[in-house]
């Protein structure tokens, strides 16, 4: 069992902003392109989404209200969970958030991807920051929506 541990950030958020965001799947794919949104299918619980021919799918295992999001795999080619943890900044209206996730990889499956599992949780949660700041998070580039 691989476990990873995202960076902490502090979201410009209060914890129940972001937890209800997050608790209720059918948000992550309103948040999605028009053209990214036809291959997927969600509803409160679960989300699921056809990927270079392979179905994947996680839904939600845990809810512990403002304070924590638990998802798994529910059609994965390997088993993972991931919680999402939404804790008050001080008493400051923003939250302290992080990303745990585990993941059963075999050690090929660990090498090839364990840095870029861990690069992508902590990327979510400087992406949750920027975007609460109300900066555009780094590498996302929306020049070609000008051209629509």
């Amino acid at each position: 069992m691989a476990e990873y541990k995202s960076k902490h950030g502090i979201v410009s958020k209060n914890n129940m902003e972001l937890y209800m965001a997050f608790s209720d799947l059918r948000n992550l794919v309103m948040m999605l392109p028009e053209d990214k949104k036809k291959d997927i299918k969600a509803d409160f619980d679960r989300i699921e989404a056809t990927v270079q021919g392979f179905t994947v799918a996680v839904k939600v295992t845990k809810r512990l209200p403002y304070t924590l999001v638990e998802i798994s795999d529910d059609n994965a080619p390997f088993h993972f969970s991931a919680t999402l943890n939404f804790m008050p900044a001080g008493n400051s209206g923003k939250t302290d958030f992080s990303i745990e996730a585990v993941a059963e990889l075999n050690f090929m499956m660990k090498m090839m991807l364990g840095n870029k599992i861990q690069e992508a949780l902590d990327k979510v949660v400087d992406s949750l920051v920027d975007i609460s700041e109300g900066r555009m998070p780094e590498g996302v580039d929306l020049s070609s929506l000008n051209n629509r």
